[in-house]
């Protein structure tokens, strides 16, 4: 399915929400750092989940697929011997950012050669706050030229004050947040300017904590973490919670088709991408969270200004309502879109634009003047090798008055392998041209 031509057609129905993909990766590795054995459940699997097994696996850890309690899902069984060591010469961390970027830490655990490879825009995908840290401790790395993967690692990582700029990517925290509980000695991550995402490192702190990992905030601010070593993760057993970002596409496809409930999600959870509650009701979508689902009719909604800093995964899929939506809406704070799986806001202003929509790209955001009367259709976009571009383009087929053809189609696979499914059960018509 990697091209498809996609018909105008209402949503309407119910479809259960992914486990996030966020929050899979966080438990999966810190039961894989346990001694001992522990059942991760109610997962869904995707190539970035597959690619934080395959690091685990090449770090020592044993990983057996197990029948899960959820239909549909899957669950492993993690087996770690609470010392990493290397299994093999290296990883292959895939498409996957997360991966990458939470195991380079563990891999200078080792002491000796480790080598992190990738495809796509992973090879280049910046790792600058890495690169400064082992410069500051003499430790041995290899790249090719800019920086670039492959990556060596030859060296130990030593404990001490890590200094990180709130602006770079929040997985470069969480890196450290799950290798430097295994030194031998304390140390701190002191964060010099404002946190962006912050709510995912929360998240990190949260599954840290379950797993055993005693991590002080000292200051409740996001600013200086004190990591006490000599710590052992503790093996359990654990459900992965539903994931609010993958939520988003059926939140905003509601609002823009008949009625959609997305089952599953918990308003609760430390996930940061939840905030498409809040902007949705401050669109004036009709949006109601109502226990574990979230139902959304159609309406007319209306201009906002939103704020990406802390929730980057929801703008695409936000960017097709603003671009339906009364008004003109500003997102700002979104530059690090630039440098997701493909750069997000040339991607989604060039390939909305083609079908009507009326967006302009700023260098921190965008600027969307919305068309309530609906897009054109009619066009050939391109997903970008991006599974949140290709979900949202799909969404915005709703308001089309003519089918458009999708390539790219099969990058959904990067995050939610069942998108197109879903998609089909709640009313969505594609073809299969290629």
């Amino acid at each position: 399915m990697e091209k498809l031509r996609i018909l105008p057609t209402k949503l309407q129905g119910t479809v259960l929400a992914p486990s996030s993909k966020s929050m899979g990766h966080r438990e999966i590795i810190c039961a894989g750092l346990a001694e001992g054995t522990s059942i991760v459940d109610n997962i869904s699997m995707s190539k970035d989940i597959e690619a934080t097994c395959r690091c685990l696996r090449a770090l020592g850890v044993v990983i057996e697929d197990v029948a899960s309690k959820f239909a549909g899902r899957s669950a492993l069984r993690v087996t770690g011997t609470g010392k990493l060591r290397a299994a093999e010469a290296g990883a292959d961390c895939g498409e996957s950012g997360s991966t990458l970027r939470f195991f380079i830490p563990l891999g200078t655990l080792l002491n000796e050669p480790f080598t992190f490879t990738g495809h796509g825009k992973l090879v280049s995908r910046p790792l600058k706050a890495y690169y400064d840290i082992f410069d500051k401790q003499a430790l041995s790395y290899q790249t090719e030229a800019e920086g670039h993967l492959p990556l060596t690692v030859n060296g130990k990582l030593k404990a001490g004050l890590y200094q990180l700029p709130g602006n770079v990517s929040s997985q470069y925290v969480s890196g450290l947040l799950f290798a430097l509980p295994l030194l031998e000695k304390d140390s701190v991550i002191e964060i010099t300017s404002e946190l962006e995402s912050s709510a995912y490192v929360d998240m990190t702190l949260s599954c840290l904590k379950k797993y055993g990992i005693e991590i002080v905030n000292e200051d409740n601010a996001h600013r200086r973490y004190l990591v006490r070593g000599g710590q052992k993760y503790q093996a359990m057993d654990s459900n992965v919670e539903g994931d609010w970002s993958q939520a988003a596409f059926w939140t905003v496809g509601g609002s823009l088709g008949e009625a959609v409930i997305c089952s599953g999600v918990d308003y609760t959870s430390l996930q940061g991408d939840k905030a498409v509650v809040p902007i949705m009701e401050g669109m004036a979508a009709n949006i109601k969270v109502q226990g574990t689902d979230v139902v959304t009719e159609g309406g007319n909604t209306k201009a906002t200004v939103i704020d990406a800093a802390n929730c980057p995964d929801i703008i695409p899929i936000l960017t097709v309502l603003a671009a339906v939506s009364e008004g003109a809406t500003e997102i700002i704070n979104a530059g690090r879109l630039r440098i997701k799986e493909c750069d997000r806001l040339a991607a989604i202003t060039q390939e909305l634009n083609k079908l009507g929509a009326d967006i302009t790209e700023l260098p921190e955001g965008l600027i969307i003047k919305g068309k309530p009367k609906g897009l054109q259709g009619g066009a050939e976009v391109d997903a970008w090798n991006d599974h949140r571009i290709a979900m949202s383009l799909a969404i915005a087929a709703q308001k089309c008055t003519e089918p458009f053809t999708l390539t790219g189609a099969s990058s959904v696979q990067k995050s939610y392998p069942e998108f197109w499914q879903d998609y089909k059960l709640v009313g969505g018509k594609i073809e299969v041209l290629v």
